[in-house]
Parts: C-alpha cells; sequence; structure tokens
C-alpha cells in the first residue's frame, strides 16, 4: 500500500477512535449528571457535538451546564480533526492515483494476446504508434515515474515499475501475452528482461533492441526470437535513399502513419478458408473479393517468399501478406473479419 495513503488512513481510524470517545463520554456524563434515559442522553450529545442549536430536553442544572461548556469545546475539536483528516484524505492526490491504478490495473486484466512494451523511449513511443494504428492491445512498462504524466497523456495503458522483477512483468500480463518487445537503452537491461521473459512464458514472441551488435547472439540465446540494432537500420535506410531514393520513397509510403491509412496486412491462413475448397493463392481469389495483391507468403516455418506464384498451396500456420489502397484493405478485413 502506498504510504502516504497508509498515513491518511491511520488519521483517519484516530478521528473516528476520537469520535466514538467523545460520544461515549457525552452520553455517560448526560445520564449520570442530569438523569437523562439513555435514549435522552444520545440525542443531547449528538445536537450538542454537532451544535445544531436545538431545544434541550429538559433544563438544565448548573452541573450540566458546566458539562455541556465542557462537551461542546471538546467537540468542536475532535469533530474539526475528523473533517479536516477526511476531506483531506478525499482530496489527496495520492489517493486519486491510487483509484487511477486500480481502474488502469483492471483494465490490464482483462487483456489477453496483447503486446508488452518495455521502455517508453523513443524506440517506445513509436512502437506503441504503430500497434495503435493496427488496433493491437498493448501494456507499457516504464521504470521512470517521471514519465507516468506523459504516459497519462498519450492515453497508454501503463505499468510502472522495473521489468526485471518478475512480478511488474506478471502485473502487465506477460502470462497472457502474444509478444513482448524490449525497447530499453541498455542491452545487459534487455537481456535480462529477456532472459525473465522467457522464463514466464515459453510460447511468447519477444523482440528485443540491441545497441551493440556484440549483443546480438547473446540475446538470441536468452530467447528473443528477433533482435533489432536501430543503428544498423538507420545507416541503411540512408544509404539507401542515395542508391535508390524513388524506391525508397515508394516504400516508406506504405507505413502506417495512421488508423486509415493501413496499405500492407499479413492474414493467418486460417483466417481465410472461408471452406474446404481453398488450398491455394488463385483459389483466394482476393484480388477480385477487395482489391489486395498478394506480395509475399510466410511458410509454417517461418521463411518468406516474396512474390508468390498464384499456384502456391497455403500451409497450415502459415501466413500471407498483402499489399492495397486503405479502402482495399478495409475490404479484406471486412471480408474475413480480421479485427
Amino acid at each position: 500500500m502506498n504510504p502516504v495513503v497508509k498515513f491518511f488512513r491511520t488519521k483517519i481510524y484516530t478521528a473516528i477512535l476520537l469520535l466514538v470517545i467523545i460520544l461515549l463520554i457525552g452520553v455517560s456524563g448526560y445520564m449520570m449528571i442530569s438523569g437523562y434515559s439513555w435514549i435522552d442522553a444520545l440525542y443531547m450529545t449528538v445536537i450538542t457535538m454537532t451544535t445544531v442549536g436545538f431545544g434541550e430536553v429538559v433544563p438544565l442544572d448548573d452541573q450540566s451546564k458546566i458539562f455541556t461548556i465542557f462537551l461542546i469545546l471538546a467537540s468542536v475539536v475532535i469533530v474539526g480533526y475528523a473533517l479536516s483528516v477526511i476531506t483531506e484524505y478525499i482530496l489527496s492526490k495520492d489517493h486519486i492515483e491510487e483509484l487511477k491504478h486500480k481502474r488502469m490495473q483492471k483494465k490490464i486484466d482483462s487483456f489477453n494476446n496483447h503486446v508488452v512494451v518495455c521502455g517508453y523511449g523513443r524506440n517506445g513511443k513509436q512502437t506503441v504508434k504503430k500497434l495503435s494504428a493496427h488496433n493491437k492491445l498493448f501494456v507499457v512498462i516504464e521504470k521512470d515515474k517521471e514519465m507516468e504524466e506523459r504516459l497519462q497523456l498519450d492515453h497508454v495503458p501503463y505499468v510502472i515499475g522495473n521489468a526485471n522483477e518478475d512480478a511488474i512483468l506478471i502485473q502487465a500480463g506477460i502470462e497472457r501475452a502474444s509478444s513482448f518487445i524490449s525497447a530499453l537503452p541498455s542491452d545487459a537491461d534487455n537481456l535480462f528482461v529477456v532472459l525473465s521473459t522467457r522464463q514466464l512464458n515459453k510460447d511468447i514472441n519477444i523482440i528485443s533492441r540491441a545497441s551493440h551488435e556484440s549483443s546480438y547472439d547473446k540475446l538470441k540465446f536468452a530467447g528473443a526470437n528477433n533482435v533489432i540494432l536501430p543503428d544498423n537500420i538507420g545507416g541503411d535506410h540512408m544509404a539507401s535513399l542515395v542508391v535508390v531514393p524513388g524506391l525508397m520513397e515508394f516504400i516508406d509510403n506504405l507505413s502506417i502513419v495512421g488508423k486509415s491509412n493501413i496499405n500492407i496486412e499479413e492474414v493467418a491462413v486460417e483466417k481465410l478458408h472461408s471452406n474446404n475448397a481453398i488450398k491455394t493463392i488463385k483459389d483466394l481469389d482476393l484480388r477480385k473479393k477487395t482489391g489486395c495483391t498478394v506480395i509475399g507468403y510466410k511458410d509454417e516455418k517461418g521463411e518468406y517468399i516474396v512474390n508468390p506464384e498464384a499456384e502456391l498451396e497455403l500451409a497450415t500456420n502459415s501466413k500471407i501478406i498483402v499489399l492495397g489502397r486503405p479502402e482495399q484493405i478495409e475490404a479484406l478485413n471486412s471480408e474475413y473479419d480480421i479485427h
């Protein structure tokens, strides 16, 4: 529990205890000094403590008046203290944040087959942008508490904590996730997180960032399915803009820039089997049905075939990659209920 919230709750319990004590003292005092019945004594104590100004049950003698004066003074202090503590607790920023975190965790707990992104730096933000464009469920794990406001402004589901700890990974739903992307700046941190993730979920698809080529084999050995070297990709891209500028400009335009501008889609073959007659790419007849063109095929072993023949047989657990205009991709998604 948050120590600040725990502190406030302790103060509230103290305030309630003081209210009960002063109430018991008031009831006992009126019963002994004024001879009231317990219900009259309780009524007199409550109207005195709350200073509502109602009339006395019976006229008070001098002893009862002196007792009432001390009861009023004590009640003003205790009731005022209780109200201030309760108000401060309700309006406490930490309490509000705790409620936000509970709502966030409840949302994350409902996720299945989602993507866990570790780190919300430059690479992490770009990853989240791409996943959002594809309407993919995801959770971000961020160690830096100062990034929490940024995550909230971006409306990103998140968990604040160190991904090196199994409890934080579990909190992000790593056991139910389909993919894990480690975008931490340190190769050592990425290595440790990849190891922990692979232990918690044997079947998850792990993609890790690496700053140095020497870390590539280590991350693969630790359990990463793919290792990305951003510096190498950036250098290759810049060189390609010199060597084949027209082609690179075309490829850049295929990237996702918004929810309505998707040009490329990867589809599992199982999604396309509306009947047993579909055995080849030609049988799909996607061009006629949606306007999309099949430009790639990934077989069950993970091997890619660029521009596959129409007679290529579609194996179980394979995928096809299609190209089309945004409206054609949308037609494909609608036709086969992909999203």
